[in-house]
């Protein structure tokens, strides 16, 4: 089964489009690497900002012809086609693949909301494309709306990015047992929160050292830590320049953390060694 992640929080600015494009993008560096028969990965952005769409492609013009939004207002006899047909690569790499996000996904909410099985519009199509693929990364806007429910429910795993100053234990708390109701209530057996990746992390602030030192104490979200991306002026870099930290400086330290990241998370997934 191809492994699909989804890289959700409900608050904006934590990094969940960086994460999501430099992970997509690094499970394709180490699957080449590894010689995998099948290293294309493929890059869903949900987001209605369109953020990752723009970084990876160059473009935020989609709309309603070339992009979720068709294929979430498709037929669902033929959805399945239609997803395929709006999949573009992405100008980072020949074998990242990127279902386009488009302003009109907010109008797409509002038209499903109520819909019989709108939970499912993402999903049901992308079960028949997605094992083409080595893996699936997902990319959800800032809330757990209609959009970001498709997402989860389409998905293996969760991953929560979090800056150290949104550590509060409540707090993801609540935003893990949000997770684990969308699993529970659409009894999507495969879904689980796979880890929790901190963000912005600047070592020189104690309040920041303080807070991620309480999460490692913490007797469960201690464990499902499973990455620490510093911060770095190197990733807002990139980002502007529409490039990844892999491209745009390696040597970074938030490269170098996010290429740790991806190392992880490849071991889950099957025939890579």
């Amino acid at each position: 089964m191809t492994r699909i992640f989804a890289l959700t929080n409900h608050k904006g600015g934590v990094g969940k489009s960086t994460s999501a494009t430099n992970i997509a993008l690094g499970i394709v560096g180490i699957l080449r690497n590894a010689n995998a028969p099948n290293p294309r990965v493929l890059l869903i952005d949900t987001d209605s900002q369109a953020h990752a769409t723009l970084v990876t492609t160059g473009r935020n013009d989609y709309g309603t012809d070339d992009s979720l939004y068709t294929v979430l207002m498709a037929d669902r006899q033929t959805a399945s086609q239609v997803l395929a047909n709006c999949i573009v690569t992405s100008k980072w790499d020949e074998n990242l693949h990127v279902l386009p996000a488009s302003p009109l996904l907010e109008q797409a909410e509002r038209e499903l909301q109520g819909t019989a099985g709108a939970p499912y519009r993402l999903a049901d199509p992308l079960a028949k494309i997605a094992p083409h693929y080595a893996a699936v990364v997902i990319d959800t806007r800032p809330s757990f709306s209609l959009m970001t429910e498709m997402a989860l429910i389409s998905s293996t795993d969760a991953i929560v990015p979090v800056e150290p100053r949104y550590l509060e234990t409540v707090g993801l708390l609540s935003v893990i047992g949000k997770i684990n109701e969308i699993r529970e209530g659409w009894r999507i057996q495969n879904l689980r929160v796979s880890g929790l990746l901190v963000t912005k992390m600047d070592k020189r602030v104690r309040g920041h050292r303080h807070l991620l030192n309480e999460l490692r104490g913490h007797p469960m979200l201690g464990k499902l830590l499973i990455g620490v991306i510093p911060m770095n002026e190197a990733v807002s870099y990139a980002h502007r320049s529409h490039r990844s930290i892999f491209a745009y400086d390696p040597k970074a330290s938030a490269s170098k953390a996010y290429a740790q990241l991806v190392g992880r998370l490849v071991k889950h997934l099957g025939g890579v060694q």
